[in-house]
């Protein structure tokens, strides 16, 4: 598992952002987000929520906690609204899912 500045550090690379940009971002120092990288300083909980939001993921995720610490925003934010569904909208949408799931499945068990 991967330390939070370690999680910081590739994500910055991702968004394509200097440690300036994102401490702008963010209203802290350059300084501060290079000690988070190096992990020789932890973020606040404040600190740690504005992070995630600039980087479009969960908290979970950014401190790599969790079961779904591995899912981004945009999956998230899908199984919220899957769970908002009537039964009947979700059992079509998990058949129509379960279809391109298998479907990826054998293509992978065939590629091999």
């Amino acid at each position: 598992m991967l330390s939070i500045g370690d999680t910081i550090l590739q994500l910055r690379k991702q968004h394509n952002l200097s440690q300036s940009e994102l401490a702008d971002k963010i209203n802290v120092s350059r300084t501060i987000i290079g000690n988070y990288e190096r992990n020789t300083n932890t973020p606040s909980i404040d600190v740690i929520i504005k992070l995630a939001r600039v980087f479009g993921v969960t908290v979970d995720f950014l401190i790599g906690e969790s079961d779904n610490s591995s899912f981004d925003m945009d999956i998230v934010e899908r199984i919220n609204d899957i769970q908002k569904m009537d039964k009947q909208t979700k059992d079509v949408l998990f058949n129509v899912m379960d279809t391109y799931i298998q479907n990826f499945k054998t293509k992978k068990a065939f590629s091999k």
